[in-house]
């Protein structure tokens, strides 16, 4: 994993102007300038941002779902959609020949519809602290998100079109629990580099190898500390699970080939695990017996959860890996690399890939299965988000086609939205689509 490398990140700022003609791209922030930015959002939210939504209602009416005015401008949609594709630059660490994987790669059916276009609003926009850290964006229901705003971690509220400041981390962090034994420590202007939330709990990582946990129906942080004092140990994944006895924990893991396993409620330390390499990624499985573990790597590991042991390898891949998640039924293990693939894995034989699903134009950042196992949903770094069919195979699939980085996809708990959050410096915003039904009672009666 590289240590900071914004220049990769492509706005569409960068290429056009109101005028309609093609700029030059502007230099992104570096990690400097980004820490000298103050949090945006004050008690009156709503005053200080204009309304720029778009509903479902406007997109069918004819208005791009992202606001951007091609009518002003001197190329179609399609025209810049070609000019992405052409000139987008994958970032890859490892060079060799794609061919053989391309081979490989499942031939999908496009053009399906399994979420409709529901809302855009610019009222919050995702921000990305490092190009290749892309979990910046939680569902914990249809009506409420999390994401990550330049210092703020806000919630958005589907429901009331208004957003909220949850956390200001540019200001000193104070832990409100202490326990003994734990390593809570003060923290302040901490850079959100990756954050998970579930069941009213919030873990998020910094840029500087910190671990921050809030419960959301309380004042405050719980915890916070600093996981190391490597200088380049930046948190690259957090996420929040129960172990085979039911105990909630926290898992987090980073570029100092560490995972690092704390109980949720005193936040002690529970288990530590060494790796030959910097940990991208890692998820538990549906029955928390199993880890993922990814990272500066071509392999993949599945590791023991209790134990830490490494039990398969996964080959196949030709680059390094930043996603993953399990179907729920705990048989199938998606797996996102720089290679510009998505491989599915059956734990119940780790030989070869089950199958290989690719991208458009880069990396897999982001890879998500709903909760009832039926949909998966596959992030580029940047304009396309794959959702695909499980029941068909993988072969159908729906591509929803935007322009923007991608700062995080998330599907709701019960499956009924799936929200994309789009860092840009013009067009960031939060895209929200839901799950298209099928009424056969009314369909019958007609």
């Amino acid at each position: 994993m590289e240590r900071f490398q914004n220049d990769d990140l492509h706005y569409v700022v960068n290429d056009f102007d109101d005028d309609g003609t093609f700029v030059e791209p502007e230099r992104p922030r570096d990690a400097a300038e980004f820490d000298s930015i103050e949090s945006e959002f004050e008690d009156d939210f709503e005053s200080s941002k204009p309304k720029t939504d778009t509903s479902a209602e406007e997109a069918r009416n004819g208005k791009d779902i992202q606001e951007i005015p091609w009518e002003r401008l001197n190329f179609t949609r399609d025209k810049y959609r070609q000019t992405r594709i052409r000139e987008y630059r994958n970032y890859e660490n490892l060079f060799g020949s794609r061919e053989e994987m391309e081979k490989e790669c499942l031939q999908i059916q496009k053009g399906k519809t399994f979420y409709d276009f529901q809302f855009n609003t610019r009222l919050v926009k995702s921000t990305i602290v490092h190009f290749q850290l892309r979990n910046l964006l939680w569902a914990t229901s249809k009506h409420d998100v999390y994401l990550m705003e330049n210092y703020s971690i806000m919630h958005w509220s589907s429901l009331l079109h208004r957003g909220e400041e949850v956390l200001n981390v540019a200001k000193p962090i104070v832990p409100c629990l202490k326990h003994p034994g734990s390593l809570s420590q003060q923290l302040s202007r901490v850079q959100i580099s990756t954050m998970a939330v579930k069941e009213n709990f919030m873990v998020a990582g910094g840029f500087q190898g910190e671990l921050i946990c809030k419960y959301l129906n309380q004042p405050g942080v719980a915890f916070c500390t600093k996981l190391t004092t490597d200088d380049n140990a930046i948190t690259n994944a957090v996420d929040v699970y129960h172990n085979p006895s039911g105990a909630m924990r926290v898992i987090a893991a980073n570029k100092d080939a560490q995972i690092r396993i704390f109980d949720a409620e005193t936040f002690a330390s529970v288990n530590r695990y060494s790796f030959d390499w910097s940990v991208n990624n890692t998820s538990v499985s549906p029955d928390r017996k199993l880890l993922a573990v990814l990272g500066d790597s071509v392999d993949c590991l599945i590791v023991d959860s209790q134990s830490g042991k490494v039990t398969s390898s996964l080959k196949g891949h030709l680059d390094y890996s930043f996603a993953s998640d399990w179907h729920p039924d705990g048989h199938i293990l998606a797996t996102g690399n720089q290679d510009t693939s998505c491989r599915l894995w059956d734990i119940r034989n780790l030989s070869k890939s089950l199958a290989v699903l690719k991208g458009r134009m880069g990396a897999i950042r982001g890879v998500k299965f709903t909760s009832d196992g039926r949909f998966l949903a596959m992030a580029e770094p940047a304009d396309f988000v794959h959702v695909f069919d499980t029941k068909s195979g993988y072969v159908n699939c729906q591509e929803i086609d935007i322009f923007g980085e991608i700062a995080g996809i998330s599907f709701s708990p019960d499956t009924e939205a799936l929200f994309v959050g789009v860092a840009d410096r013009t067009y960031g915003s939060l895209l929200e689509f839901n799950r298209r039904r099928c009424n056969h009672y009314l369909d019958s009666m007609l």
